[in-house]
């Protein structure tokens, strides 16, 4: 029997023979971009992009978002009334915990089609201190030595929220700036001692910590242990690079198309990560 009529053939990826373009990402590194390019002016102070697990929440009922929408979908900012809420069960976080140690050891095989994952396990001691504006001050510690490690003000610049309502976790995009600053006065308005593993992948974070909040305010009362899992872009001066260069007509196609390279490996990893969220998200 001839089969070769009813093999396919190779095809084009369109009729101009381009792949369209992906508006999803492009959406996430328009916003991205928009958030450098007008980021307030602070000599030395770093931009932090970061992709966090969670859930959204209805602010009225508490339940989990629920959109006429079958795949991931991003929230027109300050459109829909709910909350981003981070912390996961430690169910979820030993689940992430064993899928990040195993891909560790599977990326340092030579046979594995990526460069492979590191990972550092660091203790720290975040203090924060009330400012004159909105922002607090953090000063971060090594937990062991007690060494101050860096003092800065963190200024959240925008959020993007995606919902993905065929996993058990949606996620938010968050730009930042963290702007060094000198030791605050007086004592500190809460404590959070973090329990981090951090897989390092090419210019990638990936942090899964364990948070035990302590609050001054009621000190008698027990720490609040919350379990968390990001993905952040590891270099802000490249970043700053890249997002200078976006579109320049008198650069190189490669350093030209480097920004939105950059924001699809982030925007592929943070999908991963949400893909492989196990059933109850807080179970």
């Amino acid at each position: 029997m001839n089969t070769a009529g009813s093999s396919l053939p190779p095809l084009s990826l369109s009729i101009l023979g381009v792949e369209p373009l992906d508006e999803f990402i492009r959406e996430i590194a328009d916003f991205v971009h928009h958030m450098i390019a007008t980021r307030p002016v602070h000599p030395d102070a770093k931009v932090e992009v970061e992709a966090k697990l969670g859930v959204l929440r209805d602010r009225i009922s508490g339940q989990r978002l629920m959109l006429p929408v079958l795949v991931e979908t991003i929230l027109i900012p300050n459109e829909v009334d709910v909350r981003f809420e981070s912390n996961m069960s430690l169910t979820q976080h030993k689940h992430f915990n064993t899928m990040l140690n195993d891909l560790k050891l599977i990326s340092s095989q030579p046979s594995h089609p990526t460069s492979p994952l590191e990972y550092t396990h660091v203790k720290v001691v975040d203090s924060f201190y009330s400012s004159e504006d909105r922002e607090k001050v953090r000063v971060t510690r090594e937990e062991k030595s007690n060494t101050v490690l860096e003092i800065t003000r963190k200024i959240r610049l925008g959020d993007l929220n995606i919902y993905s309502p065929k996993r058990a976790a949606d996620w938010r995009v968050s730009v930042s700036l963290e702007v060094p600053v000198s030791h605050p006065i007086g004592s500190p308005t809460h404590v959070r001692r973090k329990d981090r593993i951090c897989y390092s992948h090419e210019e990638f974070n990936i942090d899964l910590t364990q948070v035990h909040s302590n609050n001054n305010a009621t000190p008698n009362a027990p720490p609040e242990v919350l379990h968390e899992l990001e993905v952040e872009i590891a270099r802000p001066g490249l970043l700053l690079l890249a997002a200078a260069k976006r579109g320049d007509p008198n650069v190189s196609e490669l350093e030209r198309n480097a920004f939105d390279e950059l924001i699809r490996s982030f925007v592929n990893n943070a999908r991963i990560l949400v893909k492989n969220a196990s059933d109850g998200w807080h179970t």
